[in-house]
């Protein structure tokens, strides 16, 4: 006699399932970190860097930097959930982060 569907041990479907359910909040978890971090230091160089190359007075330069930045960690949060993976949302803003470190190295000759 077979037992009631109820009773018997979960199909191995179900935890597929399970599995998949939590890769995919992982990836949204990694993918939030990366835009919210990755995005901050994004933006921090971005700010940085253009405080430096903008050629205006210093306070000027800083302030239209600083405006511009909302911008930049706007569109990094964005793009990271835009891109097909996690993985590329984490190597997409350490590319990034790193061009604006050298960009800065460039601009002012080492970081501060």
């Amino acid at each position: 006699m077979a037992w009631p569907r109820s009773l018997s041990a979960p199909a191995p479907r179900a935890r597929l399932q399970l599995g998949a359910e939590a890769r995919r909040r992982a990836g949204i978890v990694l993918r939030l970190l990366a835009g919210v971090g990755g995005g901050y230091a994004v933006a921090a160089l971005f700010t940085m860097a253009l405080s430096i190359g903008l050629p205006m007075p210093r306070a000027e330069a800083v302030l239209t930097a600083t405006m511009a930045s909302f911008a930049v960690y706007a569109a990094a949060i964005v793009w990271a959930f835009a891109v097909r993976g996690a993985l590329r949302a984490w190597a997409g803003m350490a590319a990034t982060a790193a061009v604006l470190a050298l960009v800065l190295l460039l601009l002012e000759g080492h970081l501060p």
